[in-house]
């Protein structure tokens, strides 16, 4: 295949794992838009909300697990379709607007469908389609593009909801329009996606392709370790983001209208900015995405703990705005190459799908706590005090991230 063809090839694939990826958790992450529809309509409150969450990242953290066995056996033309038809079904379940009891259910499917089938092999699959010097660009744009199709296609199922009066109906339809984007779009790429290549594997080596084996050569470099809880850390900033949701609406009293559009752009929009700087910025000015998530790090503390004291009640609807999308464009840029470090630790091929399913497993392990905490601490701490303990927390996820991060560069640096 010549140089043109394989760009095109690869290129190809990446737009359709990119479509795939901005669609998958619509849903899942429904409150990322709909947070204040969801207690008003499905009769939830901040702690069911994150218990739901919580449920769903539990299960989804011990999928990983299991993912380990599947990420590397299996095609990514069959597991990614396969994925997002479920979750689109399961997504039309939601839509009933059933029991909390089956809500919990269906977000413990969510854990199956978008994290075990789906997000490892995403992974390796995009990890796959480039050299070391590439993995920062590679999953910042795929970050980019995730924010680009997840803003495009929440926008129009704000519009549905507004369309339909704000009301119960609207919010069911937007759902069913969420649902029928992951079925399309599954479809479109089991149709469109190749499967992969096989990896030959040297059988003189001591894995000999054995599943097991690989996994505990995985599990002995402590570099895997370090970027694992370097995502760890990130992520548990990260899943206090959606809290400036209420917190702007309750303290800035922010109008209704402007809720969901805000929280679009919150939860997806920085995704286009910030994935593409963030990893331009990690390959080419830092030369290191582990660099980068160090010094980000800093920043983001410093910038969070400043903004924690302001005098909130006395600043304007569009000055919090503005600072809180500060905060999330340096997460977002955080999480965009959270996972680049992988390449950066040189994991050989054999090892790629156990590196990615342990570095989920863990890293994004936050979210089986981190909701149900914040959610719980809001609910018990009402007003301003309670957003200021959930931001010093993240601030504690951000000092702690650094101390790894620090350790990872000095590992990386010896070798």
């Amino acid at each position: 295949m010549d140089t043109k063809s394989a760009n095109f090839k690869k290129w190809f694939t990446f737009a359709i794992l990119v479509l795939g990826a901005g669609t998958i958790y619509k849903v899942a992450s429904l409150k990322s838009a709909f947070y204040v529809p969801m207690q008003e309509f499905m009769g939830l409150s901040h702690t069911q909300i994150g218990t739901a969450t919580g449920v769903w990242s539990t299960i989804a953290s011990f999928g990983f697990i299991f993912s380990v066995y599947i990420s590397d056996k299996f095609s990514k033309k069959i597991m990614l379709p396969l994925a997002l038809i479920l979750t689109g079904f399961l997504s039309i379940w939601l839509a009933t607007f059933p029991s909390f009891k089956v809500i919990l259910f269906i977000y413990a499917m969510f854990g199956i469908t978008c994290d075990m089938l789906y997000w490892p092999i995403l992974l390796k699959s995009v990890k796959s389609l480039g050299d070391d010097h590439e993995q920062g660009r590679l999953f910042g744009f795929l970050e980019g593009g995730r924010g680009l199709v997840d803003t495009i296609v929440a926008f129009i199922g704000l519009g549905i909801f507004a369309w339909l009066g704000s009301s119960a109906l609207g919010l069911k339809s937007s759902i069913w329009f969420f649902a029928i984007a992951m079925i399309v779009i599954g479809i479109i790429s089991y149709f469109c996606l190749e499967h992969d290549e096989k990896v030959v594997v040297d059988q003189t080596e001591k894995t000999k392709g054995d599943t097991m084996a690989v996994v505990k050569a995985t599990l002995k470099m402590p570099e895997v370790w370090l970027v694992s809880f370097t995502i760890f850390f990130v992520y548990g900033m990260y899943c206090g983001l959606v809290y400036f949701l209420p917190f702007l609406e309750e303290i800035y009293a922010l109008p209704v209208a402007l809720v969901g559009a805000y929280g679009i752009i919150n939860q997806y929009g920085l995704k286009i900015l910030s994935g593409p700087v963030g990893g331009v910025l990690a390959d080419k000015k830092f030369k290191s995405p582990s660099k980068f998530l160090r010094f980000s790090f800093v920043v983001g503390v410093i910038v969070l703990g400043l903004f924690t004291f302001l005098p909130h009640k006395v600043l304007g609807i569009y000055t919090g705005m503005i600072l809180t999308l500060v905060i999330g464009t340096i997460i977002f840029a955080m999480r965009a190459v959270f996972f680049a470090p992988m390449g950066e630790i040189k994991i050989p091929n054999e090892m790629s799908g156990a590196a990615m399913s342990i570095g989920s497993f863990i890293g994004y392990a936050p979210g089986i706590f981190a909701y149900t905490l914040y959610g719980n601490i809001l609910d018990n701490n009402p007003g301003l005090k309670g957003y200021q303990i959930v931001f010093l927390i993240m601030c504690g996820f951000g000092v702690a991230g650094f101390i790894v991060s620090n350790l990872l560069v000095k590992k990386i640096q010896k070798k």
